[in-house]
């Protein structure tokens, strides 16, 4: 299932890859072989490879079409970028083949129409299409959209880059800022009463995720505040890019306990597909209810 109808919002799913790409007990550090064992059975195919034991991470944006605004949600790793590192899946390094605009282009949106980039955190896997190389510089891939970035995360980040520089900053994001593109808000920003930000610190210093409503309706877009089908049954569980584990511990479990049961559409950033669900009880925590293919 690749769109949701959300009142007067669609919502579509533009994913850039989905595949096997972490080692689970990579990912989640605090993980055991042994606690995989009563998650496997629920987990596989879809969430965990079978034959590898891998999770499968989708990467994905969220393309949001509200009554007055074409709104694009984090924009995956991005063509033309280096992505080498000890923990880094080798297809984001040097990915070519313009996938997330093919994809785009199948969802009637070409990249002038998008009004609004958000993007909830700075990681490179979310931030890599904001940009794209033109005659060897890097350029807005959407030029008449405004970026939404915290302005507390792109101040830490920044930081970060001057003592030891980050790729993904000099190529996606900071030619963003230079362009006068960039809009640096507050992790509680509201664009207006359809679209808000909703602050879920933690995986980064001011992390948020996308709320979204419409004629009753509610939707959340997680960001990293989620990454896995897992970590509603095992919130407590961090991942290996935290920040804060603690405070993303924390900070998962609440916006779980705000899901849960509401009906709320919940839009998983990286679950596989279909990515989208409904968050209810399981024992003392969670399980993420996926809508039918």
């Amino acid at each position: 299932m690749l769109r949701q109808q959300l009142g007067d919002i669609v919502i579509d799913r533009i994913a850039e890859s989905e595949e096997p790409n972490f080692d689970p007990l990579v990912f989640f550090p605090q993980s055991r072989a042994e606690d995989w064992a009563a998650h496997k059975g629920w987990m596989q195919p879809h969430a965990l490879h079978p034959a590898s034991g891998w999770l499968i991470l989708t990467l994905q944006s969220y393309l949001v079409r509200t009554r007055h605004h074409t709104i694009l949600v984090d924009t995956c790793v991005g063509d033309h970028k280096k992505r080498l590192g000890k923990v880094t899946p080798p297809s984001w390094h040097m990915a070519s083949g313009g996938v997330l605009l093919d994809k785009l282009a199948a969802a009637g949106v070409a990249p002038e129409a998008i009004d609004y980039v958000m993007c909830t955190h700075l990681h490179s896997d979310h931030v890599g299409w904001n940009t794209r190389l033109v005659d060897g510089r890097w350029v807005p891939t959407f030029p008449n959209a405004r970026y939404v970035m915290s302005r507390k995360e792109l101040a830490h980040w920044q930081s970060v880059h001057d003592s030891h520089p980050l790729e993904s900053l000099a190529d996606s994001v900071l030619p963003i800022v230079e362009a006068g593109r960039a809009d640096l808000v507050s992790s509680d920003f509201a664009l207006d009463d359809e679209v808000w930000l909703e602050p879920t610190p933690g995986h980064t210093p001011d992390h948020f995720s996308v709320r979204l409503a419409s004629n009753g309706g509610d939707a959340g877009i997680t960001g990293d505040v989620l990454h896995s089908p897992v970590e509603c049954r095992e919130p407590s569980w961090g991942s290996l890019a935290d920040f804060d584990a603690a405070l993303a511990s924390r900070t998962r479990r609440a916006f779980l306990e705000r899901c849960c049961d509401t009906g709320m559409l919940v839009c998983g950033t990286h679950f596989p597909s279909p990515s989208f669900g409904r968050v209810v009880p399981h024992a003392d925590a969670f399980h993420f209810a996926y809508e039918a293919a």
